[in-house]
């Protein structure tokens, strides 16, 4: 199975929960050269939303949050696999990490098209570098 597994940095922020916010903030950080690895938005009650933002480079994420007032909390980590899509790729992942005994506690996949996938999977601080190294980190 061909994919790279690497150790990320993540930062959540909560924003209204209105038509337009996340254009909003999505473009406002591409403006100041934030690229995102990830991206995930969910409801947090009637009138907010939660956002978990995974940059490329933590510094400008929090440079950027200084200048525009916007709160962030973190950094936590989390590992992300690319690699190539094929039937039983992330159970592969799961096995590995449950030979280790790591408990992943929350985890986001997609495909990418043309054969390719990603996924993020969180678990425990205090099993993290466990789990770095149980995939090969």
């Amino acid at each position: 199975m061909s994919h790279t597994v690497r150790a990320v940095d993540y930062f959540h922020a909560t924003v209204r929960d209105r038509a337009g916010e996340a254009f909003r903030v999505l473009s406002s950080l591409a403006e100041a050269g934030v690229n995102l690895l990830a991206f995930s938005a969910s409801p947090v009650g009637a009138t907010a939303a939660h956002m978990v933002l995974f940059p490329e480079d933590a510094e400008t994420l929090v440079a950027y949050a200084a200048r525009s007032g916007m709160v962030l909390s973190g950094p936590e980590r989390a590992l992300m696999v690319q690699g190539d899509d094929r039937l039983g790729a992330l159970a592969e992942l799961h096995r590995q990490l449950a030979d280790a005994r790591i408990n992943v506690f929350a985890s986001n996949a997609v495909t990418g098209g043309a054969d390719r996938y990603g996924y993020v999977i969180h678990v425990r601080a205090e099993d993290f570098d466990a789990a770095a190294r149980a995939l090969g980190v």
